[in-house]
């Protein structure tokens, strides 16, 4: 019996500790095991995208915030730099600012709230290139973390897909914003890159010589530098044409014109001699002077320099290494991708002038689609006429923007003509095509994403009219969306809430 009673007091024991621990609490008054649900928000602005993950702002709890900023330019992660967070009511508030980001891109301040109802927080971002300030309205401050739990309930995965920063900063990734834009109608066409005016120079020899080249890969293609020695033209040891002695006379007769000059023009102020004699030798001076410093300009070591008029590239040779030629001879020429002259031809049924011609794309070697008045380009012409050999007129366009497609190559090209009408796009980029049928990866927040359904309308372009499945203020992924896509597919995408 006395056994029965031990073992009976032992069960009543356990059964009151049970039933404590059933209503255990924390120290806040939230029931032991309940989870803070963790709130997220993205902001754009110009500069920066802010992806920030934090748990439910509690009376009395601090909170730690995983602050995510991302230089849109290039969507890199922000490195260096400090971060003010503040939490704002009625113009007061607290704050807390770090120093140096936890890990590239993510900066972890937190703070601790005093008092239960609506703020504004604010995110203040200096880099050593520029500042950013970042606000988010509306945050709620809970008085405990019951009250959190039932205003916000528990965090439920929406099926979108997990594409987490850390991921996109480590590969080429970025993002655009759907906007409202001009629409035109266009012409699809091609054009032929032709060189412009003033982007390809002939040198000629400026005197007779040997031809010595003074670059070891001086060939077609070889880029070069303002100002670079090409070549040298070498007269020594020749018994005619030799540049040294034709030097040498022509030094000998400006010395003794310049000197006849000061006689004469001692002279002529002294009213000795006519003005009429005095201007012949005047003459008589200048002449042997420009010969003089035409014979020397570009000399060194007896021999006549030849280099690069600007930064481009050797775009033919005429003369081989020993060669001699005569003075005015063509030796080399050197091109430039600074500027070209892109032409296309059209069908005249189109009735297309320069009045009604707003604009014309290129597609560069990348395949990236261009605007002709990038870099101050322009259209320069537009046919009138056709022949009967070729029924087609000729459309001109100056492209100062660096062009990296030999002379003579093919480049499809769209032209914009008629009036504009204002439409939903993007960057054609963002597109994902599968058998006909067209997506956009959409950016849902700082790490989720959607693959979205689209119906396309007229390309313009680097940008693409959208009819069906977006609107403006979105972001859609430029570059990266294949990866994203993937992630969708591969079934061990990470989960949202990570710690940093």
């Amino acid at each position: 019996m006395k056994y029965i009673i031990i073992v009976l007091a032992f069960l009543a024991m356990s059964c009151n500790n049970k039933a404590e621990d059933a209503h255990a609490h924390n120290a806040d008054g939230s029931h032991v095991g309940e989870e803070i649900t963790r709130l997220s928000h993205t902001i754009w602005t110009d500069k920066t995208e802010l992806f920030v993950e934090f748990p439910a702002l509690i009376v009395g709890n601090g909170s730690k915030f995983a602050a995510h900023f991302t230089v849109l330019d290039k969507h890199q992660p922000v490195r260096e730099g400090s971060v003010t967070v503040r939490l704002i009511k009625d113009g007061k508030g607290i704050r807390n600012t770090v120093d140096v980001p936890s890990s590239p891109g993510i900066f972890s301040p937190a703070i601790q709230p005093k008092e239960a109802g609506n703020y504004q927080l604010v995110f203040e971002l200096t880099t050593p290139e520029y500042s950013d300030k970042i606000s988010i309205d509306d945050v709620m401050v809970y008085a405990t973390t019951d009250e959190a739990i039932k205003a916000l309930g528990m965090e439920e995965d929406d099926g979108s897909i997990s594409f987490l920063k850390e991921q996109a900063w480590k590969i080429d990734f970025q993002t655009a914003p759907v906007v409202s834009g001009k629409i035109y109608d266009v012409i699809n066409t091609s054009g032929v890159w032709m060189p412009s005016p003033g982007s390809t120079k002939s040198l000629a020899a400026k005197s007779n010589g040997v031809v010595d080249f003074k670059m070891d890969n001086l060939t077609e293609g070889t880029a070069v530098k303002q100002g670079q020695l090409l070549m040298s033209l070498n007269s020594q040891g020749l018994a005619s044409n030799n540049l040294s002695t034709d030097i040498a006379s022509a030094k000998a007769k400006f010395q003794q014109a310049k000197s006849e000059y000061e006689r004469k023009k001692e002279l002529y102020e002294s009213k000795i001699v006519p003005k009429s004699e005095f201007e012949k030798v005047e003459s008589s001076f200048e002449i042997a002077r420009a010969n003089y410093q035409s014979l020397v300009s570009g000399v060194s070591g007896g021999s006549k320099q030849i280099r690069a008029p600007f930064d481009g590239f050797i775009k033919s040779i005429t003369v081989s290494n020993g060669d001699y030629v005569a003075q005015g001879v063509a030796l080399v020429s050197v091109g430039t991708h600074q500027s070209k002259v892109l032409k296309t031809q059209l069908a005249p049924d189109y009735g297309l002038t320069m009045d009604n011609a707003q604009g014309i794309w290129y597609q560069d070697n990348d395949g990236q689609w261009k605007d002709v008045t990038d870099a101050e380009g322009k259209i320069l012409s537009i046919g009138k006429d056709v022949e009967r050999e070729n029924p087609l007129i000729s459309v001109f366009a100056q492209v100062n923007a660096e062009v990296e497609m030999p002379e003579g190559s093919l480049t499809p090209v769209q032209i914009a003509m008629g009036n504009a009408t204002q439409n939903t796009m993007i960057p054609v980029n963002a597109l994902l095509e599968d058998y006909g049928s067209y997506s956009v990866i959409v950016q849902l927040s700082g790490e989720s994403f959607e693959r979205r359904p689209v119906k396309i309308g007229k390309r313009n372009g680097e940008n693409v009219e959208i009819l069906e499945g977006l609107q403006v203020g979105e972001v859609v992924v430029t570059t990266g969306a294949y990866q994203v896509k993937m992630a969708s597919m591969s079934g061990s995408t990470p989960a949202h809430g990570h710690e940093h």
